[in-house]
């Protein structure tokens, strides 16, 4: 069965489509994939990631809600995890962007794997892992 299945993309509702897109593209290097305006519907969908879906790799869906410029975060979200080869680099670049590093870089509690957690422009949680 898990042959037949595979993780898609993960919503996130955002503000500001354009900051977001920004966020995720000019400070993670994601690309955006693809953009979508839904006039009947008065909201915009835009795609972003590192590959797209048909690779096999996740996506984050940011769904732009005319009119709705900011959103309760709620208690069940938790992160979304990025991996990449430089963590300490990566939050110097997002702390001069103006982004909000929320847990510095360092080993994790109990083990040495690398990791960071910086907010997207909506607050969303951003676990940055790192990867060799």
């Amino acid at each position: 069965m898990s042959d037949n299945y595979r993780f898609l993309h993960t919503m996130l509702r955002v503000g500001d489509l354009d900051k977001s897109v920004a966020f995720y593209t000019q400070l993670l290097g994601m690309k955006e994939l693809r953009r979508r305006e839904v006039p009947d519907g008065k909201y915009t969908l835009s795609f972003v990631g590192y590959a797209d879906e048909s690779t096999g790799a996740g996506v984050i869906e940011l769904t732009y809600n005319w009119g709705v410029d900011k959103y309760e975060l709620g208690t069940g979200f938790g992160h979304v995890a990025i991996g990449m080869p430089d963590v300490y680099g990566t939050c110097d670049k997002l702390r001069a962007a103006g982004a909000k590093v929320t847990r510095e870089p360092g080993p994790v509690k109990f083990g040495t794997t690398v990791i960071a957690f910086v907010e997207d422009p909506d607050g969303y949680k951003i676990e940055l892992v790192q990867r060799a």
